[in-house]
């Protein structure tokens, strides 16, 4: 969605839980804390749109089912690799070796467009 689609002056609830109260710590500006947590978001989806992994369909829906857990933290992220590598799968089409050394090899920019590419 591109920025002149969407109504700027939309005001919502947010929910400051610890990882925005601890980028806004010490503003007190409703106007600095938006402008802060405005550019973050912004920040975030340029590295959604320039980053994650190419994955097969195969792939797509094996990963999917991994993180299928819901929330995935950023240390959930990481052990991505050992989660590919130890689980269970008969899907022939699979290479469970070559994809975990893909994700092994990933910056963590790219596993955080991977999970979100993928619903999570």
């Amino acid at each position: 969605m591109q920025a002149d689609n969407v109504n700027v002056n939309r005001k919502t609830p947010l929910f400051f839980g610890p990882p925005l109260a601890l980028l806004t710590e010490g503003e007190t500006n409703t106007m600095e804390i938006s402008g802060k947590v405005n550019r973050t978001a912004e920040r975030y989806m340029e590295i959604l749109n320039c980053h994650g992994l190419e994955l097969s369909d195969t792939e797509r829906e094996y990963l999917a089912q991994l993180c299928g857990i819901g929330y995935m933290s950023p240390e959930d992220m990481r052990d991505l690799p050992d989660d590919v590598r130890f689980s269970v799968c008969a899907d022939p089409l699979l290479d469970k070796e070559s994809l975990a050394a893909r994700l092994e090899a990933a910056t963590f920019a790219d596993l955080v467009a991977t999970v979100e590419s993928l619903g999570f």
